[in-house]
């Protein structure tokens, strides 16, 4: 049996339950056993995270559900990345900008991608739920970020995100801002990343910096009004 697959269905099986104690009692029997927190990040949150995902999109889990797993979700980051709530000790990688696009409240995907990203080094701006087009952009010229993340949980308020691809390009800012998109929703349609207009996406939230990181690279200077 894969161990980490056996770890993330009782993982599953907590967050449904909203079970805290019990979420905190499994990471470290998790770790006592020898699986490395980066394991215990990658191979057993990020998959039980994307389940709920799909557990939410068929309403089978309840908000209250999806918010108490949003803490547990942080309790294990912490636990796994000691300096997930601190400021990072590495040099900073810049400013960037998250939220979850208009209509979406799905907010424990970013949450995640926002403490990988900080431990990261990233001087992370989280905008919230419900981030109207505009407020994106203008965040990012107020902040001097040359990459936001835009977070949508369901198809449905994905496609809103293209708005945010139309506003970049009317403010001329192709290629100046990158736009990174998230949610469970690009793993299963990756041809979404396309449609919604944006310049990629991370399989997982351990895998953010990364995307970040190359995004800023291709960038083409900062964002001006």
């Amino acid at each position: 049996m894969n161990t980490t697959i056996h770890w993330t269905g009782k993982l599953l099986d907590v967050l449904i339950n909203a079970d805290r104690a019990g979420a905190a009692e499994l990471i470290n029997q998790a770790l006592a056993e020898g699986i490395s927190p980066d394991r215990a990040i990658t191979e057993i949150l990020d998959p039980a995270l994307v389940q709920l995902g799909r557990l939410w999109e068929n309403k089978t889990v309840s908000l209250a559900q999806n918010f108490v797993a949003a803490k547990i979700a942080e309790d294990i980051l912490l636990r796994c990345l000691p300096d997930a709530g601190a400021a990072p000790r590495v040099p900073s990688q810049g400013p960037v900008v998250l939220g979850n696009i208009e209509d979406d409240f799905h907010s424990l995907g970013r949450r995640v991608v926002a403490s990988f990203l900080r431990a990261a080094g990233w001087e992370v701006h989280d905008l919230g739920n419900d981030v109207p087009a505009e407020q994106f952009v203008d965040k990012a010229i107020e902040v001097k970020a040359v990459v936001v993340g835009a977070s949508a949980m369901m198809q449905t308020t994905a496609l809103n995100i293209r708005e945010l691809r139309d506003v970049i390009d009317a403010r001329g800012l192709q290629g100046r801002l990158k736009l990174a998109v998230g949610g469970a929703v690009f793993n299963w349609r990756p041809d979404l990343v396309a449609e919604v207009g944006g310049d990629g996406t991370a399989g997982n939230a351990a895998a953010a910096d990364a995307l970040f990181q190359r995004l800023r690279t291709e960038a083409k200077g900062e964002p001006t009004p």
